[in-house]
């Protein structure tokens, strides 16, 4: 099977994993110029309100265009702290967030310089704990064509269609207050369905078609 080609993401919504577990390898997009307002450097969590977008501070680059593996993160308005609260707070109650909440914690006490190590530390904690074991490699170029293609695709605002994605529902915190909320940030899942969490990126993942 050929790869599949993603973007980065900041504790990447369920279908990003989806794509994880059905493809032994992934390619990662590096050398795109970096977009805003994508899940690069946000997720959306369920909190007590509603859905929740929790933003990443990027320093903002000295030029025009900026290569996503360039991109350095800011200590700007003590981010961290702000987003462990939120997630510690929309969470708490969960049924499993005792389980892995020292697997995350320790992302919001220690400084990442780039955007992309980060992310990427996470999503290698994020794939332990969901058991998956994709192949991950970085791009050195950038390619406009290439097979497989999600690096746009997903998105927090107007995605694009997506046959191979169906979300299974599962039990979240808040379900009864607002229903259920499909395609929100892999700890929503992880938090709520601990282990049965990869039944559901595998009843939510279907047969890519050529």
């Amino acid at each position: 099977m050929q790869p599949v080609y993603l973007s980065t993401a900041y504790l990447g919504p369920v279908q990003q994993y989806c794509k994880m577990y059905q493809f032994g390898e992934v390619c990662l997009e590096t050398y795109e110029n970096y977009l805003k307002q994508t899940y690069r450097n946000r997720c959306t969590i369920a909190a007590a309100n509603g859905p929740l977008s929790l933003s990443v501070p990027i320093v903002k680059p000295d030029t025009l265009k900026c290569l996503t593996k360039d991109i350095r993160i800011s200590d700007h308005g003590n981010w961290r702290h702000l987003h462990w609260n939120a997630i510690l707070s929309a969470y708490n109650m969960s049924p499993f967030f005792e389980y892995y909440e020292e697997d995350f914690a320790p992302f919001y006490e220690k400084r990442f310089d780039f955007l992309l190590d980060f992310n990427e530390e996470l999503r290698r904690v994020i794939c332990k704990l969901l058991d998956i074991e994709p192949n991950v490699t970085q791009t050195s170029v950038y390619e406009a064509s290439v097979p497989n293609d999600f690096r746009e695709s997903i998105r927090p605002r107007q995605p694009l269609p997506d046959p191979s994605f169906r979300p299974r529902p599962y039990y979240q915190v808040f379900q009864g207050k607002f229903g259920f909320i499909a395609n929100l940030s892999i700890i929503d899942l992880l938090f709520n369905m601990g282990p049965e969490s990869i039944v559901v990126l595998r009843d939510s993942s279907l047969p890519i078609r050529p």
